[in-house]
């Protein structure tokens, strides 16, 4: 059985190898034993994902319950774990960063905050605070007894502020107060991961979701160096479900079970 220590030191490789891989968001235990079972190296939590499984919204899940989300997805695989931890669900730099150390209890060796406020009339934190909480961030994470991989996220393209300059401002001084990983969720094309990943020394975490049609070699080439689904898996299996209750209601037909998992396929991955 890894330990933590070990699982870390893995995850910490991952990001100091050439080349770009892979790290899938899984939303419960089911999803990230069988994605480990089909050869991944580390997952990573999707707050929008789990959020789905209960019925609810991004955004609408608790510190509490997602610490404890985390702390069973950590439970069904021997993979690294890392997290998206929105924004700390809080505003205060310690009380965001506190989120990361509980987090690392619960078995993560990584997670990300984001400069999201979930404030509609002022979406984006202040460039001040937002780099403030980065720093108190690492600080915190700085104490664990094995390195913890800290992405910082710059969320600017997501909600409204169509701003690459702005971004890479961000993610800039995010780096330069140590934070390991940059991730600018929003890119949409090849050339935007470019001009972002030229602009930082650190990894920067790529999400697939605005860039469906480009490939993992693509994405590397261009300076990704982690490539992440988001709730894009989720939303998948969440769109496989839509399509056979439609059909079933629209034309009561069942053809939709002709692509499903074989109770076979399920047993093997997750026996």
């Amino acid at each position: 059985m890894s330990t933590q220590a070990d699982k870390a030191q893995r995850f910490q490789a991952l990001h100091a190898r050439s080349g770009a891989f892979v790290i899938p968001n899984p939303w419960d235990a089911g999803s990230a034993k069988i994605l480990e079972r089909l050869g991944y190296e580390a997952l990573a939590s999707t707050s929008a994902g789990y959020a789905f499984s209960l019925g609810r919204l991004d955004g609408q899940v608790g510190r509490d319950e997602m610490i404890e989300h985390c702390r069973q997805l950590c439970a069904a695989t021997s993979l690294p774990v890392s997290a998206d931890l929105e924004n700390g669900y809080a505003e205060d730099p310690q009380a965001a960063a506190q989120t990361l150390v509980l987090g690392a209890e619960a078995g993560l060796v990584g997670g990300s905050i984001e400069d999201y406020s979930g404030d509609p009339a002022r979406p984006i934190y202040d460039f001040a605070l937002a780099v403030e909480r980065v720093q108190a961030a690492v600080e915190a994470v700085a104490k664990l007894p094995f390195k913890f991989m800290f992405a910082a996220r710059a969320e600017n393209l997501l909600h409204g502020v169509n701003d690459l300059d702005d971004t890479i401002r961000r993610l800039q001084a995010f780096e330069a107060v140590g934070a390991d990983v940059l991730y600018a969720p929003g890119l949409k094309t090849l050339e935007e991961v470019r001009l972002v990943c030229s602009a930082l020394g650190k990894p920067v975490n790529i999400n697939m979701s605005g860039l469906p049609q480009a490939t993992v070699a693509q994405i590397g080439a261009a300076g990704g160096r982690r490539i992440s689904t988001g709730g894009a898996l989720a939303r998948a299996a969440l769109g496989a479900l839509l399509r056979a209750g439609r059909e079933m209601q629209d034309s009561g037909s069942f053809a939709w079970a002709e692509g499903a998992a074989s109770g076979a396929e399920l047993k093997k991955l997750l026996g």
